[in-house]
């Protein structure tokens, strides 16, 4: 699609950007329709239509929507990491061993399997492990080298979210940002009544009923912000977590289709 790849499950900041921007034009299409059509449910489309709320409602649709897309594209992404734990990219049969050369023949395969390897998270640690292996004969090396790609991985899957967290937070202070200028409009409008001249009863509880009018008003943008908040949360916590126990999943394959088999060479090599 002309866009570049994120490394492992990451995605593309560019291309997130654009599909959320269309998703959020399309949702403010429904709503728009919705409040159109179905106007009994316009107790839900009103806080997103309300003239003085969309300088801060907008964004947040944005944000939501660009988080939505952003956690899609990892969950799919994450799928095409899965199917490489079905290669069988070292040979299954319990008699082969790794060696300087069996290890070649791996990196040969691994090569063959598909286009850019290093994007693939399983692939791109055994690849070099192997490496290592194949180039400098050292056993013992082939451990470490897991071990350390183990942990940066953890880390760039981790940083991959920061993106997501900041919307989290974002949404909430946009939110408060428009309550914030809702209390003020309407409580600058009723110290307004109080200050004139002509103040009655009847102004002054018409202007309370427009303070309460507009606190109801204000209080829309924190609650859409909350709610999209939550959402975000909760959706990006369980990603986090699936993306994490996938890490898991490529430690124990490494731990005995790899690390298991250099085991082997090492006590020959003893005996010997």
């Amino acid at each position: 699609m002309g866009f570049t790849a994120g490394r492992f499950t990451s995605v593309n900041f560019g291309l997130t950007s654009i599909l959320g921007l269309a998703v959020a034009l399309a949702f403010y299409g429904g709503v728009w329709l919705v409040d159109r059509f179905v106007p009994w449910v316009d107790f839900l489309t009103t806080a997103f239509l309300r003239p003085q709320n969309l300088w801060t409602v907008i964004p947040m649709v944005v944000l939501f929507c660009w988080s939505g897309v952003f956690l899609t594209l990892k969950t799919w992404k994450l799928r095409l990491q899965k199917r490489a734990m079905s290669w069988a990219v070292v040979p299954a049969s319990p008699d082969f061993v790794l060696t300087e050369e069996t290890a070649r023949a791996v990196l040969e395969r691994i090569q063959g399997l598909v286009d850019a390897p290093g994007q693939f998270l399983l692939l791109n640690r055994i690849e070099r492990s192997l490496s290592n292996l194949h180039h400098l004969g050292q056993v013992s090396e082939v451990s470490s080298v897991l071990r350390g790609q183990a942990e940066d991985d953890e880390n760039a899957i981790v940083s991959s979210f920061t993106l997501v967290q900041g919307f989290v937070w974002a949404m909430p202070v946009l939110g408060f940002i428009g309550t914030a200028q809702g209390l003020a409009f309407a409580i600058g409008g009723f110290s307004g009544v109080l200050q004139g001249q002509e103040a009655t009863l009847d102004t002054i509880k018409q202007g309370l009923l427009q303070v309460t009018s507009g606190l109801g008003t204000a209080f829309e943008t924190t609650l859409i912000a909350l709610v999209f908040a939550l959402i975000v949360q909760v959706w990006m916590v369980f990603r986090q977590r699936a993306e994490l126990q996938f890490l898991d999943l490529c430690n124990d394959y490494c731990q005995g289709q790899v690390i298991s088999r250099l085991r082997l060479l090492a006590g020959g090599r003893g005996s010997a």
